[in-house]
């Protein structure tokens, strides 16, 4: 394992992540899309050719472009319209109805509130 990826095995937030590469950030897109981030960067990794491992600053560099290029794709667009995780990439439009979704739910006897009649004599 190279230094690099020793030290980002320590790393678990995505603003440990940003901070580590000195990319700026803004903390409320962060605080909705931390996990999109790290998910996208991922992938920028595992599609990038050739990583650099023998120049650890061209390693850094190409890290941190990578990451860099994951958080703005979530400042410049949403997590439903990026589709990082499988539920929004299997969702794709699809909608399920207020109706639909009670008509799966097992039926349950109504609880009945006391009446003010009820409580005050109690």
């Amino acid at each position: 394992m190279d230094e690099l990826t020793r030290r980002l095995s320590a790393l678990s937030a995505a603003e440990e992540f940003l901070d580590f590469f000195g990319v700026p950030y803004d903390q409320r897109v962060v605080n909705v899309n931390r996990l999109h981030i790290l998910k996208r960067f991922q992938q920028y990794l595992r599609q990038a050719q050739s990583l650099p491992t023998s120049d650890a600053v061209e390693q850094f560099r190409r890290y941190r472009e990578l990451l860099s290029r994951a958080y703005g794709d979530f400042v410049r667009s949403s997590a439903a319209n990026e589709k990082v995780f499988k539920v929004f990439q299997q969702a794709d439009g699809q909608t399920i109805s207020l109706a639909k979704l009670r008509s799966n739910l097992p039926s349950r006897p109504q609880a009945t509130r006391p009446s003010a009649v009820q409580v005050e004599q109690a």
